[in-house]
């Protein structure tokens, strides 16, 4: 036992871990056989989301749309912003096996430094946060997508705020916004630092360099065009499905056909009613613990929310158990989020339960919305003298 817990401490450990889950997912991606996605006949590399990020830093530096379909290299629509396609010609300018392992290789690092950047948790505590979101870190990687890198810029975020690092805190998460839109959540953190004119100043800052970098192969008239573009394409792409969410939840579990911006109003509502309580601002467990919802929320109510985007809400359940209460309530959510969120669509699980309980009762999104839950009613119940972390997790 204390050779496995001195193992959980060593970051050189989980590091290696975590990189060798990278470069296996990477070769698996790689070297697995092309596939037909979705009512496609034409057969596509089995990392063709890749293949989108790739080409669309082509498509950036031959004045094309990016914000349309291109069927003969790659299935599905680029869905990001101009800056993400130049920020992956650093990728793409390599074969396509290296420029592959180096993104998951991002994706898994900047994740994994980030929760070992959160102050006043251990090593030990690390290492399990760590370990706890691994197998939903492989699972965003074996989809070659971005959702572990946004993670890690919102926890790193927090971590440089707590640090008075205002600048770069404010650049990781202009940056995930500039990745994925709902990154924007994770602003909601600077309510509880000083010298708000800084951060706004600083955010402003990074956006305007961020939206006019492109500017570096196009000419301005295009990137307007690409960003009105990007607009229209969000627009259309709001219409579709429920995903696995909040209104996919209500859908199956009570056949509501939910008004989307009406639930996530519900859910902004909700996210900051805790945060109305100006006296905890002070209080580090209560400023975690709303790092955690953030992450969840991101997840929860996003109408797209597909598989490989639950590492964002798995970080956030890694974070609020470990460094949570340890009460039967919590230990059942926790359990059922390893269950039905993590091991539910791998190889593990049952493929009978996965498709005919799993996925139709969207059970993956069910134990993290509980969760989020319980975070809101330990933030809203919270006493002034719960200022420090709960002492360290067994093992």
């Amino acid at each position: 036992m204390k050779i496995l817990v001195r193992a959980i401490s060593n970051y050189k450990i989980i590091l290696a871990i975590v990189l060798l889950f990278a470069i296996a997912a990477s070769f698996q991606s790689y070297f697995q056989q092309a596939r037909t996605f979705g009512e496609s006949t034409i057969k596509y590399t089995n990392y063709n989301n890749y293949v989108i990020f790739e080409q669309s830093f082509f498509h950036l530096t031959e004045n094309k749309d990016l914000y349309q379909l291109y069927p003969e290299e790659h299935w599905d629509l680029f869905k990001y912003s101009p800056s993400f396609s130049l920020f992956f010609g650093f990728f793409a300018i390599f074969p396509d096996l290296i420029g592959l392992n180096l993104w998951n290789i991002l994706n898994a690092i900047t994740l994994m430094l980030a929760i070992y950047y959160l102050p006043k948790v251990d090593l030990k505590q690390k290492g399990l946060i760590v370990l706890i979101f691994l197998i939903e870190l492989m699972t965003s990687m074996q989809n070659e997508q971005s959702n572990a890198l946004i993670a890690g810029l919102i926890i790193l975020a927090f971590g440089l705020l707590e640090r008075q690092n205002y600048a770069m805190a404010s650049f990781c998460l202009v940056f995930s916004v500039f990745i994925k839109l709902f990154g924007i959540v994770g602003f909601a953190l600077f309510l509880f630092y000083p010298h708000k004119w800084k951060l706004i100043l600083y955010t402003a800052a990074g956006s305007i360099i961020l939206f006019a970098l492109p500017l570096l192969v196009v000419d301005f008239q295009q990137l307007t065009l690409l960003y009105s573009s990007w607009g229209n394409m969000l627009k259309a792409d709001h219409s579709g499905s429920y995903g696995f969410s909040v209104m996919g939840w209500l859908q199956s579990w009570f056949g509501f056909a939910a008004n989307k911006l009406s639930v996530v109003a519900a859910g902004v509502i909700l996210f900051l009613l805790p945060l109305m309580r100006f006296n905890l601002y002070k209080n580090y467990l209560f400023r975690i613990l709303t790092l955690s919802s953030v992450l969840l929320w991101i997840v929860i109510f996003n109408h797209k929310a597909e598989s490989p985007t639950f590492i964002i809400a798995m970080a956030g359940v890694s974070i609020w158990f470990i460094i949570g209460d340890k009460n039967l309530l919590n230990n059942i959510l926790f359990i059922s989020a390893i269950v039905f969120t993590s091991l539910s669509p791998t190889d593990i699980f049952p493929r009978l339960l996965r498709e005919e309980y799993v996925i139709p009762y969207s059970l993956k999104v069910f134990p993290c919305i509980m969760i989020w839950l319980a975070i809101l009613y330990k933030m809203l119940l919270m006493k002034n003298e719960d200022t420090d972390l709960p002492k360290q997790t067994s093992l």
